[in-house]
């Protein structure tokens, strides 16, 4: 009795004992699976408010891609045209002379006011050309696709609708009327919209196209890239591999990793005291936009570069320093080149976050209206984000479809260099 009294009394211990285990583990299983469905939640709502925003942008910018434009039977009286002076001719008035036989019916001023609203204003400036570059049809009756005004091209894409009472919508009945006669005999139509990708900024929506904004936007980052790269790159090698470690280099660490989260509108004031008040250079100009960005931009790549030399394994050091290389020969012979894609990886990040900049810009004048296309660094000019800004401001429906585009065209590129950066760490990457 005396030996199996405790036995028996040890078993139960140990059967109370792997009781109290299981249903720890149970709980701790139990947390560990609400924990996981919690991630995955929140992956999948994530998802979801990433893909209504993809979806509200691609809804309202679709359309901008296409243009409604409207067929014109115009006379190039040679009365109006002179060979030797086609810029002192009245184009517009030719334009219009044309829509007043298409519908000889309107007679009041401001009916005609009306008619003449149909087409764009720079259907002038289209004829224009055409005449410049075919001076053989003075005399003739040419036909021409001129783009139409926005409010046609927003009622062709049905943003307009017909149904509402006539003082509730942007074109009246009389308008609506005219243009259903230009759709049955086949004088409108709409087609890819080119101007949107070859144009710079109008006041007209019909007319504003996102190319002086998207030239603005390549001028500065090549300035950012030309002097946040090499000078990144060369404060990470210095700090990483020749710094010696005392209360300066620990002083200039922090304030590094401290500018990488100064608001970037900080970054814009400087500019504007130190680039545009101290040394004079030109307002709204890529030049002064790099300069700012890269002031920007250089912590990201300077703590990137640093961490891609960090990767670097010490064996690779002591093997180049043990067969007589030079300190400067093993970083530059051995370890750069091992480090040289991490650091790629974080200059592309650097510059997408510069592409997508607009506050710092805002402050050096680069919100300014600019009409003509860049043609050099101290040009003025805008940027994409800015020039979807601009647009984002404007009152006109035809701007708001404009503005999604241009998001589409900016969200394009980021998504791209980003690819680039994945692409660029996976490719060269070596893992040790």
């Amino acid at each position: 009795m005396n030996n199996t009294e405790p036995s028996q009394s040890n078993s139960g211990s140990e059967i109370r004992t792997m009781d109290i285990v299981n249903k720890g583990l149970a709980r701790r299983y139990k947390r560990e699976r609400r924990f996981r469905r919690f991630g995955l939640a929140a992956i999948i709502l994530s998802l979801a408010f990433l893909s209504i925003l993809f979806i509200s942008i691609i809804a309202n910018g679709y359309t901008a891609f296409q243009q409604t434009v409207v067929e014109l039977e115009i006379f190039l009286d040679p009365q109006e045209i002179d060979k030797e002076n086609l810029s002192a001719a009245n184009y517009l008035g030719l334009v219009r002379n044309t829509l007043k036989k298409t519908f000889p019916e309107v007679k009041s001023r401001r009916d005609k006011r009306k008619l003449y609203s149909l087409v764009s204003t720079g259907a002038s400036f289209m004829l224009q050309d055409f005449v410049a570059k075919n001076r053989h049809e003075i005399g003739n009756a040419i036909k021409l696709w001129v783009p139409a005004d926005d409010d046609v091209d927003m009622l062709m894409k049905g943003h307009i609708k017909r149904d509402v009472p006539e003082s509730e919508r942007r074109m009246n009945d009389m308008q609506l009327a005219w243009v259903d006669y230009l759709v049955e005999n086949g004088q409108i139509k709409k087609e890819f919209n080119t101007t949107f990708f070859t144009a710079g900024d109008s006041r007209e929506p019909e007319l504003a196209g996102i190319w002086g904004a998207a030239c603005g936007s390549f001028y500065t980052l090549l300035v950012t890239l030309c002097l946040s790269f090499p000078i990144g790159v060369a404060a990470a090698v210095y700090l990483e591999e020749f710094a010696p470690t005392n209360r300066w280099t620990d002083i200039i660490e922090v304030n590094i990793n401290n500018l990488a989260a100064v608001p970037s509108i900080v970054f814009g004031l400087l500019g504007l005291a130190v680039f545009l008040n101290f040394f004079g250079l030109p307002r709204s100009a890529p030049l002064v936009g790099g300069l700012v960005l890269t002031l920007m931009t250089l912590p990201t790549i300077i703590i990137a570069s640093r961490a891609a030399l960090k990767s670097v394994p010490p064996s690779i050091r002591e093997a180049a320093l043990g067969v007589g290389a030079s300190k400067t020969q093993m970083v530059a012979h051995h370890v750069l080149p091992l480090a040289l894609p991490g650091m790629l990886t974080g200059t592309i990040i650097g510059m997408a976050q510069a592409l997508g900049e607009t506050a710092p810009l805002l402050m050096i004048g680069m919100v300014a209206f600019i009409v003509d296309i860049p043609a050099g660094f101290t040009d003025p000019s805008t940027v994409l984000p800015v020039q979807i800004f601009l647009w984002a401001d404007s009152p006109e429906r035809a701007f708001l479809e404009k503005t999604s585009a241009a998001i589409m065209v900016l969200l394009a590129f980021l998504v791209t260099m980003n690819a680039l950066a994945v692409f660029l760490r996976k490719r060269f990457e070596r893992r040790w």
